[in-house]
């Protein structure tokens, strides 16, 4: 069995603790056409034994890409990785890794999938089974040795994954989103169940870095917490939770760190007072958009001016009210925000006076309201229809806009923001788009 009192972790991490992960300076890009996509910029960081370490923040903020990097599974373009004092160069023995998508063989039984890592460190087999069979029983899952993948649900297969990354005794242990594809029940069983051997000592590691963009997830299970910003992913914010576990989603001091960080992941907390266009890369027609349905703009508007919130509501209150993770919840506030019909400060979304005409106003007012915001607020759907005002023929291709939005940022965003801008324009009557031809036109002009 494992040695508890040698796996028990510290009650809070000390300073003096031994490093395992040190990071300086590490930069991630990628070279597309006539761009560099830069997803990590300047990052640096230390994990040492005895901690939960979160690197929480939104979709897009290099969280993935940098847990590859100290997994030894992609070289940085910059900066320096060292494990436990040396520097990475390819996987490292001593880490394993959890994964969103549970990544289980199919054709495996538990059991095999559980030995597998063993197995390609050449464990004798009986060794193999006996300590296969103790992740088995630890993670909760002792009698299905013999089930496969698809006779378990969600939550076993990702205990499958956990007992299978425990298996070779890692020091640190890398989650990248482990509970985000499992239902709400499901996971929060998990990440308690997780908890408590940790905090029993019970779990054969000395740390655990997890990938999250969960807020209230990172708080429950964290020692520390660094908040990645976005376009490229830098660390924000380092934010120690000393609270003592079982942590209470209900505590004051619980909620409080909710609502900071909240704060802090929408660039207006009290130290930070960010202009309309917070949470948006770039400025002019080089502004990244993300691809959020009118629908869920007018459906937020529309909770948000009702009661209880009468045109405000504290962000985490909201989204725990519409079942939203943050990740969710923000690119539509901060669209609303782009487009002057929300505020957003302090954690806090307060609807404008256009906010509140639009949630009060018929289908064509509020088409009429959208476009004339539209056109003073984001330039590519400006600088569409005035070409197509300019033009006699009023049409213009596709390509005329990808290709100018492309000198300002790679092709995939560019190609996430020209599809917002058709879709906003579309449902403001500006103009009409042509999928097939991929051919912009007045054909129903406002």
């Amino acid at each position: 069995m494992f040695d508890i009192n040698l796996l028990r972790p510290a009650a809070k991490p000390a300073n003096d603790n031994p490093v395992l992960i040190d990071i300086a300076g590490v930069r991630q890009a990628y070279h597309k056409g006539d761009n560099d996509l830069v997803v990590l910029d300047d990052v640096s960081m230390t994990i040492r034994e005895g901690e939960i370490v979160g690197l929480l923040g939104r979709s897009g903020s290099g969280k993935s890409s940098l847990l590859r990097i100290i997994a030894g599974l992609v070289p940085p373009s910059a900066g320096r990785v060292d494990w436990c004092g040396r520097p990475v160069d390819g996987p490292s023995e001593g880490l394993s890794m959890v994964f969103q998508s549970f990544a289980l063989f199919p054709w495996l039984t538990v059991l095999q999938n559980v030995e597998i890592g063993l197995e390609a460190q050449g464990i004798p087999a009986a060794e193999r089974r006996r300590r296969a069979l103790e992740a088995i029983d630890l993670i909760g899952l002792d009698g299905f040795e013999s089930a496969y993948p698809k006779e378990l649900s969600g939550g076993m297969r990702q205990r499958v994954g956990f007992a299978r990354a425990l298996v070779v005794h890692p020091r640190l242990m890398l989650m990248d989103e482990p509970f985000s594809a499992l239902d709400v029940l499901t996971a929060e069983t998990l990440r308690t169940d997780l908890i408590d051997l940790w905090m029993e000592g019970r779990l054969p590691i000395k740390s655990i870095l997890m990938v999250t963009h969960n807020i209230e997830e990172a708080i429950l299970m964290c020692d520390r917490v660094l908040i990645f910003s976005s376009n490229p992913g830098r660390v924000a914010a380092e934010i120690r939770i000393d609270l003592p576990h079982p942590r209470n989603r209900l505590d004051p001091e619980f909620r409080r760190m909710v609502d900071d960080i909240y704060a802090r992941m929408t660039n207006r907390g009290p130290a930070e007072k960010a202009g309309p266009k917070a949470g948006f890369h770039g400025t002019g027609i080089g502004m990244e958009l993300p691809h959020v349905s009118t629908n869920l703009m007018s459906g937020l508007m529309e909770a948000l001016a009702a009661p209880p919130y009468n045109g405000r509501a504290d962000l985490p209150d909201l989204a725990a009210t519409l079942q939203m993770e943050a990740d969710e919840l923000f690119p539509i506030a901060e669209t609303l925000q782009l487009l002057r019909f929300a505020d957003l400060a302090d954690g806090d979304i307060h609807l404008t006076e256009h906010g509140r005409l639009f949630a009060e106003s018929d289908v064509d007012h509020r088409k009429r309201l959208f476009a004339a915001h539209l056109l003073a607020h984001v330039p590519i759907a400006a600088l569409i229809r005035r070409v197509l005002d300019e033009r006699p023929s009023h049409r213009a291709p596709r390509l005329r806009f990808s290709e100018e939005l492309e000198d300002f940022m790679s092709e995939d965003r560019a190609e996430e923001t020209l599809r917002a801008a058709v879709s906003w324009g579309r449902y403001a009557e500006l103009f009409a788009y042509d999928g097939e031809s991929g051919q912009f036109s007045l054909e129903d002009p406002v």
